[in-house]
């Protein structure tokens, strides 16, 4: 590639830390023991051999776990931190949306902390002042702008915040992390409509973000990063589904291990529970096996289930109630075992499986919200949370 499309380039790229074990809790202890043998440090790699180019007015995605080193190297490439070995080239003037409103004073009014941020920023006073109408129309806050910043709310605070970063930001390269996770709907929908005005600019962006369906619809490429390296360099699609395998394995059934909030009597229990797939590629059945214990005797039970997705949305559920069977006078020691068979229609993301078990009069015996997930990764549209199999029938006359 010829170093004139280049934005940013990345090239073998080390970042490690130093952990120290022993505490020294003020200067004096460190000046009164000024020999005392210390014990070793701890040498933690959080990034080893990161290499990528970004092309010039190219939408550049990068995803990975929590822990996986994906922060650091945002830092890296904002010239937060310095790399401990390799480069980072960037052309032009790159704007970072690292954490909105670093810098932002809440004793100081909305107005004073506009041009407190943007002089943090690099900014002059001229420059904000060009811009500081922009800026409040489109936090739409204008009658709140002498205000104390200690006196708006959240979602107040944070559309603020992107609004300075967004409408001074008249640089080269954009630097955004995660801000779809801050704000209300409409907020995260202005950011959607920001972003494809971007993609308009020609401006180059590099975005990070857990939400695979924004990955996929505003990036051009991607590099997921995992155990502080680069596992592949693709497509959005590409990435996104080996994003997806690192959660779970498509051979391997998923099995109730004690996460997410259980609550009930407990006359009767879950003592497993396993679907399969637990990646879900095409369009395979989604198969739930469940399998209770009764503790105590009861004379009625229903048991269901409910499938929800990352943003708390729920899909579908069903129960035994609805398909009309029935369980009545059960008794201590009995084992039941269910199997749910259920079309897949879901579209690609990550969902989650509640179980539950209650008198057809709802006292609970055993329920269990998040029981355990699986995903969905089928190149599905963007944005799609249910995707059954469809027919297109289409002719042409002349």
């Amino acid at each position: 590639m010829n170093n004139d499309e280049i934005a940013v380039s990345v090239k073998n790229v080390y970042k490690d830390f130093k952990l120290p074990h022993e505490k020294v809790n003020s200067l004096k202890d460190l000046f009164a023991h000024p020999f005392k043998k210390r014990k070793k440090v701890e040498t933690q790699h959080a990034l080893k051999d990161i290499s990528f180019e970004i092309k010039k007015g190219e939408f550049f995605g990068i995803v990975g776990r929590n822990g996986s080193g994906k922060s650091t190297l945002l830092k890296i490439i904002a010239q937060i931190y310095q790399p401990s070995k390799g480069s980072v080239a960037v052309n032009g003037r790159l704007v970072p949306f690292i954490e909105l409103g670093v810098g932002f004073n809440p004793e100081l009014t909305g107005r004073e902390n506009v041009y407190l941020n943007g002089a943090l920023m690099g900014f002059s006073h001229k420059e904000i002042n060009a811009k500081y109408d922009a800026i409040v129309d489109f936090a739409e806050i204008t009658r709140f702008m002498d205000q104390k910043l200690k006196n708006y709310s959240s979602g107040m605070q944070v559309r603020l915040a992107f609004s300075v970063a967004t409408v001074l930001a008249d640089s080269d390269v954009l630097l955004i992390d995660e801000v779809l996770a801050v704000g209300d709907a409409e907020f995260q929908r202005k950011c959607f409509r920001y972003f494809k005005a971007l993609k308009k600019q020609g401006k180059t962006v590099i975005f990070v973000s857990h939400d695979m369906n924004a990955i996929r619809e505003y990036c051009d490429r991607v590099a997921l990063i995992d155990e502080s390296a680069v596992v592949i360099v693709g497509t959005a699609n590409k990435v996104a589904r080996e994003y997806d395998k690192l959660f779970v394995a498509p051979e391997e059934k998923s099995t109730i291990k004690g996460q997410g909030n259980r609550w009930g009597n407990k006359d009767i229990t879950y003592s497993s529970l396993t679907i399969s797939p637990s990646l879900i590629i095409d369009t395979d059945d989604l198969v739930i096996k469940t399998k209770l214990k009764v503790n105590k005797d009861v004379k009625d039970a229903m048991f269901g289930f409910a499938v929800k997705n990352g943003a708390d949305v729920l899909m579908y559920g069903n129960n035994s109630k609805n398909e009309k069977i029935k369980f009545e006078d059960l008794k201590k020691g009995e084992v039941i075992e269910l199997e749910w068979t259920v079309p897949g229609i879901l579209g690609d993301g990550e969902y989650f499986v509640n179980v539950s078990a209650e008198s057809t009069n709802s006292e609970g015996y055993d329920w269990w919200d998040e029981a355990t997930k699986f995903a969905v990764t089928r190149g599905t549209i963007p944005g799609m949370v249910v995707y059954p199999n469809m027919k297109l029938d289409a002719k042409r006359e002349k």
